[in-house]
This record gives structure tokens, C-alpha cells and sequence, in this order.
């Protein structure tokens, strides 16, 4: 069986809901599984793919797989009066969602370099080589599987940094401390803290946890993606510094999300989203804005979230909401009137 491909375009999904009772049985799925892009990993059909022009996998495969979650850019991101973080003021609280990044370590005994699939996950070889030197263990071959596309704000690196570094710690049967991921991460790039379960403010230059905030209610997202990339460190090197003034701003809204995630108020997580993002509309502007905020507006939504760093904008729906299937349609409907290729995404409870 080959892997399939990991994002279902909404028009597929709306083809298969044609009625109420359709939707309601999909509702009524606390993934929501066929109408999302979501899949999970099959270890075996995934082993058969990557040995027919990769590396021969041993015993270890199955033992050593490990995964971690994305997030849908971010609930909240902008930077704190001075003084209230240690190190640096900047920080972000995660959304997470089910999409995942999956590693594989197949160890080499007498080697210490790693060789990652594909090639091109730079970041991961570097985590990698550096996590087995500290470990003092054998090099080897880590292969990486991802439903997070690339440079669009939903977590993809620190993803694959954290699968990588749980993969290596489940082959040699080793307990390492979220610490020192998080040193070998903050040496590689800004990070989300996707290693963290449920929803955290995290300090992404630093790579260090701020507050645990509770667990994302079950939330519904219909997003958009705008189109490019933008690579994290580079949009970090420009960014700049926030006025005083929006600096009170975030701290109140950081206080706001507290009590909001801690008490499930899916309506005020909708406002605080979308505060956030008007106030990143001048850093990071994303053209489908007002739009997306009209639709949110007239179909009844909570709000908007987006990549601050990224590429992704989405609306928030509350899937525990009454007649939430009819909502979720008149979303779709309407953000398909202005782009053609709108997906669901879900928040999870946790992140593994």
C-alpha cells in the first residue's frame, strides 16, 4: 500500500456530504476523519516505500518510531514588557492540530554521522548528530515523514526536530529531558513548543517553556494557505522589536488566554485569535484578511487564526457548538467563493 497523500481538498469532502445527516454523522467523529487533512501513518507500507530506493530497515524501525504534532500557526504571538520573560520577551501559544511529523532511527554501530531522508532536512541531520554525540551513541540513518508542508507556519521543523529526537531516545531506550531537546533545538533555529502536550506559551527564540496553559478545546479550522514560503530564521532576523504599547496589549491578551483555555470559552480563544492577528496585519500581512474575517463574521465563527510567521490564515469553529455541521458547510461555501482550495484541519487534545 503506498502512503496517501496527506491534505483532502475540501471540494472532495463537500461531494461526499450532501445532506444534513451527512454531516452530522461526520460530526459526530471526534476527528472528523474523512473530511480533514489528517492521516495516520501506516509502519509497514511506510518501511516497503522508503526500501525500495532508501535504506534497508532492520528490527529497529518499528521500535524506534516516534511522532509529533503541528500547530495551525499560532493563538497567540507578539512580545512582553521587559522583565516579564527571562532571556527574551517574545513569545507564542500554540495551536495544535492533528498533523503530524513521524521519524524513523535505524542505527549504524562504529558510526557517528546520520543520514537523513530525505535529503534535504538539513535542520534534522544537524539535531540528530548532535543529540547522538551527547548521548554517546552510534550514528545511523533517520529517515522523516511529514503532513506538514514546508515554510507555511504550521510547526513542520520543530516537528521533525522533535520526532527526531524522541526516535533516537526510543531506540537506545533512553529517558532524555525536554531540556536538552530544547538546547539542541535553540541551536539550530527559533522553535514552537510542539513538544510540549496541549497548548503552551512557549519562548521560541530561546526554545523554552513559559506556562503550560491547559488543553484546546475541540476546535474546527477552515483554512487557506496564501501561497510561498517564509523561513524561520529569516523572518526572525527582520522582525524587529514591539511598541510599549502593544506590548500591554499582549500582556492582557496572554492573561485573557489563560483563563479562556483553562475555562474552554471557545468564543473568547476565537476573539483572542483574531486580535492577534489584526495586530500582526502590518508585520506579516496576509491579503486574504478581511475576507476571512467577513466570512467568520457572517456565518456565525469564532474568529480567525494565522501563521504569524507563515503563510496559513483559518477560521475557527467550534465543533461542541449546535448545528456546528452547518456552520462548517456555510464556511466552506463561503471561503470558497474567493479561494479555490479551502482544507479542515482539527485541534487535538495533547501532542504527542
Amino acid at each position: 500500500m503506498s502512503i496517501q497523500n496527506p491534505t483532502h481538498p475540501v471540494a472532495a469532502a463537500r461531494s461526499r456530504l450532501r445532506t444534513i445527516t451527512e454531516l452530522n454523522e461526520a460530526a459526530a467523529d471526534e476527528a472528523w476523519k474523512p473530511y480533514v487533512c489528517h492521516q495516520m501513518f501506516d509502519g509497514e507500507s511506510t518501511a516497503e516505500s522508503i526500501t525500495q530506493s532508501g535504506p534497508q530497515l532492520g528490527v529497529h524501525f518499528r521500535e524506534s518510531c516516534a511522532l509529533c504534532c503541528g500547530t495551525f500557526g499560532e493563538l497567540l504571538q507578539g512580545q512582553l514588557s521587559i522583565g516579564s520573560l527571562s532571556r527574551d520577551s517574545h513569545f507564542l501559544v500554540t495551536m495544535p492540530i492533528a498533523l503530524f511529523a513521524r521519524a524513523y532511527f535505524i542505527p549504524s554501530p562504529g558510526i557517528r554521522s546520520v543520514t537523513v531522508y530525505p535529503f534535504h532536512k538539513i535542520k534534522a541531520k544537524r539535531l540528530a548528530e548532535n543529540l547522538v554525540s551527547a548521548l554517546s551513541v552510534s550514528g545511523g540513518t533517520l529517515i522523516l515523514q511529514s503532513e506538514l508542508p514546508e515554510g507555511k507556519g504550521l510547526a513542520s521543523s520543530s516537528a521533525d526536530l522533535v520526532a527526531a529526537a524522541r526516535s533516537i531516545a526510543s531506540c537506545f531506550n533512553r529517558r532524555i529531558r525536554t531540556s536538552l531537546i530544547e538546547k539542541l533545538m535553540a541551536e539550530i533555529e527559533p522553535s514552537d513548543g510542539v513538544m510540549y502536550p496541549g497548548v503552551v506559551a512557549y519562548q521560541q527564540r530561546s526554545c523554552r517553556l513559559f506556562s503550560f496553559l491547559g488543553q484546546m478545546p475541540p476546535l474546527a479550522i477552515v483554512g487557506i494557505d496564501e501561497g510561498g514560503t517564509i523561513e524561520t530564521v529569516d523572518y526572525d532576523q527582520r522582525r524587529g522589536e514591539i511598541s510599549a504599547s502593544h506590548r500591554a496589549q499582549y500582556h492582557e491578551l496572554l492573561e485573557r488566554t489563560r483563563s479562556a483555555i483553562s475555562g474552554g470559552d471557545t468564543a473568547a480563544i476565537g476573539g483572542i485569535a483574531t486580535t492577534s492577528a489584526l495586530l500582526h496585519q502590518e508585520r506579516v500581512p496576509k491579503e486574504h484578511l478581511d475576507s476571512m474575517l467577513k466570512a467568520s463574521e457572517d456565518t456565525g465563527a469564532l474568529g480567525v487564526v494565522v501563521a504569524h510567521s507563515g503563510t496559513m490564515i483559518g477560521i475557527l469553529l467550534d465543533r461542541l457548538a449546535p448545528g456546528f455541521p452547518r456552520t462548517l458547510r456555510s464556511v466552506v461555501d463561503s471561503v470558497s467563493s474567493f479561494h479555490s482550495s479551502p482544507k479542515i484541519y482539527v485541534t487535538m487534545n495533547g501532542c504527542r
